[in-house]
């Protein structure tokens, strides 16, 4: 069974190595973090008051209700022909697997089957992933993914064995050609954030790295863009603004 909690486009993807490609985005319900240290508060179904990450409604299971489960995989991409219908550029838009976690599913047959036909019909594919979860690489079009991997640093108050996983990074690297990681920082955590990640990259092969303004709104994508820009110049990453965060605020959907 797949957990689906939206499915949405097209539009653009908003951050990382893609941004600005039209995409069309399958988001995954369920994940193995909460990242209660992102301070993005909002209130469940029931009523109760929590924080966590921008796709909180992906990853809190009192959102669950609201998620949609599909048997076979065929049932998503008819969901994702339905959003393409009116559109010509059909077979050139990209496909961003996201959530929640999407690799939680990474063994599920259904969840293989929706990869391999979009690689197969010749979709930049992307995973958009927190890489903490032990996965193999079994088939030749596995592959050809594009592992978008949000490594999550202390600031999220994960614990560190948990959220950084150097066995899985490095099989991503080896096995794929253009993935990458991506880092979330705020203004208060700066240099910090670059000592973790010069100790996660010292261990695993050569990636390009983004760095990216912690926020759920364009008003905090504002306050700490400046000073994350000046740390990707210093220290010699890339810097990923975050698009759809900065028109569209947190809105869903877009």
């Amino acid at each position: 069974m797949l957990e689906i909690n939206e499915i949405f486009g097209p539009t653009i993807q908003g951050e990382g190595k893609l941004v600005g490609n039209l995409s069309i985005f399958i988001r995954f319900g369920k994940c193995n973090f909460k990242c209660v240290g992102f301070n993005v508060f909002y209130e469940t179904p029931s009523g109760k008051k929590k924080c966590a990450c921008d796709s909180y409604y992906a990853v809190d299971m009192e959102f669950k209700d609201s998620w949609r489960s599909y048997e076979n995989h065929l049932e998503i991409i008819h969901e994702v022909d339905k959003l393409l219908e009116n559109y010509s550029y059909k077979n050139r838009v990209d496909i961003v697997i996201t959530g929640g976690e999407p690799l939680l599913y990474w063994n599920n047959k259904e969840f293989q089957n929706l990869i391999k036909y979009y690689i197969e019909k010749n979709h930049k594919l992307t995973i958009e992933t927190n890489a903490s979860l032990n996965i193999d690489f079994k088939e030749e079009y596995q592959k050809n993914i594009l592992f978008s991997m949000s490594v999550k640093l202390s600031n999220s108050l994960e614990p560190l064995k948990k959220r950084v996983n150097k066995t899985t990074l490095t099989k991503i690297l080896e096995n794929t050609k253009e993935s990458y990681l991506k880092f979330v920082i705020g203004d208060d955590f700066l240099e910090n954030a670059i000592s973790e990640i010069e100790d996660i990259l010292k261990d695993i092969p050569k990636s390009e790295v983004y760095l990216m303004p912690l926020g759920d709104s364009s008003k905090t994508i504002d306050t700490n863009s400046e000073k994350v820009v000046n740390l990707a110049i210093k220290h010699g990453f890339k810097y990923s603004d975050r698009l759809h965060i900065r028109i569209w605020n947190n809105k869903r959907g877009v």
